[in-house]
């Protein structure tokens, strides 16, 4: 295999100085360097502690090792890139139910080899036209609590079915049936249920229990499933079968439709059969950046995520941090900085392109980060509350999972989909097997108020008939030598866009391997609440450090789930983020 740079670099330093050792002392006594000399030259090369997987035609990085097979199965068959991930975004939505899913929506970014093109596509969820501004206050204008989380209000139009037609028809080469016949037999024949699944049914048996479908498919004798147990999804397998024989007019025009709206009269939601006709995903030009000779390919509005990531590494880019270590007090300092910016400026500007204006040109531009950049000092931190979004203008000219693919033809898949939370609303559509999003809640329900991830947002991304809410979904293909060479992405809410950043800056930067970037720990900073989070792991050292700087530090649970692959030379190398122990990278 091709040494990593990091590895590369330091092992041949190190060789080279000991190597020149021997051989000045063998010189010197006019000797040959013995047989063991050699050997010691030769032992212990490698400076990597975790290896990524490594295959030489494709590769399929999952949350779950049964949609990982499914993947892999894909182009084993011939299938490309965007073929194994449409087949994975509906095997998820079988084996990984609480994320997984075609009850819910999300974003793709493709690079397509043959036209060399780069291209972003939005299957986010849609407002449903009865939607208003004010629909989750009271009479007294305060947020009801729950009413966009747990409620037939919580559900916007999903999006995940129309956006996988899309992008089987326009980049794929197999039909809908044969992508989805694996999903099928899952759902029909069932899988067994994983320590993971378990856990997470169990945390979240009281909102699926309020449901009689939910419960019907998630429990037996009034307790959910847990480890071991044979998780059969029958009316999941249905609605499968209807859309891989009729598309997705079964989903959106057909019976399944017919059935999600009947969910909603039933029990005073809002979408209607015209919601659901009128469903479209689209086609958007990506973000892109540059980062220490990098290209990098990202998510566009209504995702925040792109955007904030290019405008991150801009910050950042002006900084040694090679120089400053991974995860030194000086490195987290310069990332809770520029990351305190940018959540700041996320707060303000952004929203659905489609209802309103955003200076993203300012908001990417790197000088319009070298001016953020001057506010960073080495002698004090400033407080959140100090921060306010910044004016780009001048410079214009949840639960989720991520999945990425790369195949022999250079073709690259990026795909972060979800249901917002857990399972969603926890209600499944009576006799479809589906469970359906809550993502109405990442709407800003009043300006200023946090969402369940604790993000402010304003007037931008207020409730509106047909808009898309705001996401940090943040898919990416960063590109070395305009060839596709890392594919990353994460679930995890308003931690999504940090968790991607340290994947490509640990790997840039301090060149780690795929599997390296992905299992050391990770600090965030969202401006508001002003607190750096972090996982377990960093040093108590560091700790105290940042803390005498003026900093909350505050550890929490573990941050993002990466699935990551990284093409060389000699093939791809990826890995699949320990953080959920059922995902699984493989190649071939």
């Amino acid at each position: 295999m091709m040494k990593f740079k990091k590895s590369f670099v330091i092992t041949s330093l190190a060789l080279s100085i000991f190597s020149a050792s021997i051989m000045t002392t063998a010189v010197a006594a006019n000797v040959i360097p013995t047989q063991t000399q050699q050997a010691s030259i030769r032992y212990d090369q490698s400076m990597d502690i975790f290896h990524p997987i490594y295959a030489k035609n494709g590769m399929v990085a999952t949350e779950q090792a049964l949609a990982t097979q499914v993947g892999l199965d894909i182009l084993k068959q011939g299938g490309n890139a965007v073929d194994a991930a449409v087949a994975v975004g509906f095997a998820l939505a079988v084996v990984l139910p609480n994320a997984g899913n075609i009850g819910g929506g999300g974003f793709m970014v493709v690079y397509d080899a043959k036209t060399k093109q780069s291209v972003a596509l939005d299957f986010r969820e849609m407002a449903p036209l009865k939607a208003t501004r004010d629909m989750y206050l009271d009479q007294d204008g305060n947020v009801v609590d729950g009413r966009s989380l747990f409620t037939h209000l919580a559900i916007g139009v999903p999006g995940t079915v129309a956006g996988m037609e899309h992008a089987l028809k326009k980049w794929g080469t197999m039909s809908l049936a044969q992508v989805i016949a694996p999903s099928i037999e899952l759902a029909d024949k069932g899988f067994v249920v994983s320590e993971t699944l378990g856990q997470t049914l169990e945390t979240e048996k009281d909102n699926l229990a309020k449901w009689q479908d939910s419960k019907r498919i998630f429990f037996k004798n009034d307790a959910p499933f847990t480890v071991g147990d044979l998780l059969v999804q029958k009316d999941l397998a249905k609605s499968l079968q209807l859309i891989a024989q009729q598309g997705g007019k079964a989903f959106y025009e057909g019976e399944i439709a017919q059935k999600i709206v009947t969910e909603m009269e039933k029990h005073g939601g809002l979408i209607t059969l015209e919601d659901m006709k009128n469903y479209r995903a689209i086609e958007r030009k990506p973000i892109e950046g540059e980062y220490r000779g990098y290209k990098i390919v990202t998510m566009p509005p209504p995702s925040s995520g792109g955007i904030h990531l290019v405008q991150i590494l801009n910050i950042l880019e002006r900084y040694p941090l090679q120089e400053f270590g991974q995860n030194s007090a000086k490195a987290i300092r310069h990332y809770a900085e520029a990351m305190k910016l940018a959540y700041a400026d996320r707060s303000e500007y952004l929203g659905d392109p489609d209802f309103v204006q955003i200076p993203v040109t300012g908001l990417i531009s790197k000088k319009y980060a070298g001016e953020l950049a001057t506010t960073i000092t080495t002698d004090t931190i400033r407080p959140s509350s100090e921060i306010k979004p910044g004016k780009p203008h001048p410079y214009e000219s949840d639960q989720t999972t991520h999945y990425s693919i790369m195949d022999k033809d250079g073709n690259a898949v990026a795909v972060t989909y979800t249901l917002n939370l857990n399972f969603g609303s926890g209600i499944v559509a009576e006799g479809t097997g589906i469970l359906l999003n809550n993502e109405m809640d990442d709407f800003s329900a009043k300006p200023g108020t946090p969402n369940a991830f604790g993000l402010i947002g304003g007037d931008a991304n207020a409730v509106a008939a047909q808009k898309r809410p705001l996401s940090s979904m943040t898919p990416t293909i960063v590109m070395k030598d305009d060839k596709p060479w890392l594919v990353t992405g994460s679930p995890g809410g308003a931690r999504i866009i940090t968790t991607v950043l340290q994947s490509i800056v640990n790997t840039i930067d301090y060149g780690m391997n795929p599997a390296e970037a992905i299992m050391v720990p990770r600090v965030h900073h969202q401006w508001l609440p002003d607190e750096i989070r972090i996982e377990e792991g960093i040093s108590p050292d560091t700790i105290n450090i940042l803390q005498e700087e003026g900093y909350k530090v505050v550890p929490k649970a573990t941050m993002g789930k990466v699935q990551i692959i990284q093409a060389r030379e000699d093939g791809f190398y990826g890995a699949s983020d320990p953080r959920n122990p059922d995902g699984l990278t493989l190649g071939y």
